[in-house]
């Protein structure tokens, strides 16, 4: 995939739903889960805070550093077709002869996290084939959490003038991203505003164990300014995330939470209960193993063979 561009990664893409739960599937993506030297970045917000102008900037500042970059937009799906409803290339305006840039939509097919079926497996890909790696989520609001558990950095993205910073804080979303972002700077008071009330709303809420301190930005893509600090902030967080060693351990709990969304999903509690996670994940030796080797097993014992 690194060699084949955009091709071989599309290629790949593919396979997601034409080997669903096949072992040759399963083998290259715990091969991309354990190669995957690429940075994820998680973009979650309400609808119209402005996440595709944000991701606009990221890919233009990521292409000008010379580092490759792999989008994974999640849309809202068509209820009569089941498909992206918007598709990436009505908000993202990318050079499509740009070999360093790939962009793909999925749909969210009424996942309320924020992700689709297979954007795990399609975010586990892109960290192998490409340097940085961007998952705008659906935006629906208040229940995104799936994407902090499927990324390396979450950042939350807030509208002056919404009322965000309540409402997340209410939600427990503040206790989530990894930077927030004010988007839409450029409405002056209103933008300093919001970023006070967000800097009370983290001092509320949580004090970071971690001892990583979330800082508080913002952006204007009207007067194209912030996107330098923001890029320095991922910067910070990512290099943070190699000296404290939280890095291994974020991607080890997410292994961890994908087998056992994996199981809760397809099989209720009641599937859940019979299986040990921790175990059939040391078993299998990755992630999308165990699923296969879980999924083999809970059919055969549940009688659905």
């Amino acid at each position: 995939m690194r060699a084949g561009g955009k091709l071989a990664l599309s290629r790949a893409l593919s396979r997601l739903e034409a080997e669903e739960g096949s072992a040759a599937l399963a083998a290259l993506l715990d091969l991309a889960v354990a190669t995957g030297a690429g940075h994820a970045l998680g973009l979650t917000g309400p609808p119209g805070v402005g996440k595709s102008t944000l991701t606009n900037a990221l890919i233009r500042s990521f292409r000008a550093a010379g580092e490759t970059v792999g989008v994974l937009a999640v849309d809202p799906s068509s209820r009569l077709t089941g498909g992206a409803l918007l598709g990436d290339r009505t908000r993202l305006a990318t050079d499509p002869e740009d070999q360093g840039i790939f962009v793909r939509s999925m749909a969210a097919r009424d996942r309320l996290g924020g992700l689709s079926d297979h954007a795990i497996a399609a975010i586990a890909l892109m960290r192998a084939a490409r340097q940085q790696v961007i998952v705008e989520s659906v935006g629906i609001g208040q229940s995104e959490a799936d994407v902090a558990f499927a990324v390396d950095t979450l950042v939350l993205c807030i509208q002056p003038g919404s009322g965000d910073s309540l409402q997340f804080m209410k939600a427990g979303v503040m206790e989530l991203p990894d930077i927030i972002v004010v988007t839409k700077a450029d409405m002056g008071a209103a933008a300093a505003r919001a970023k006070s009330d967000v800097e009370g709303a983290l001092s509320l809420s949580r004090l970071s164990a971690s001892g990583w301190k979330v800082p508080v930005l913002t952006v204007s893509a009207v007067e194209d300014t912030g996107t330098g600090e923001l890029m320095q902030a991922i910067a910070a967080h990512r290099a943070w995330l190699a000296s404290s060693g939280q890095g291994a351990g974020r991607r080890a709990r997410q292994q961890t939470d994908w087998v056992s969304d994996y199981v809760l999903t397809r099989y209720g509690r009641a599937g859940a209960s019979r299986i040990d996670v921790a175990g059939e994940l040391a078993a299998a030796g990755g992630p999308f193993a165990a699923m296969a080797r879980i999924r083999a097993d809970l059919d055969r014992r549940l009688g659905l063979l």
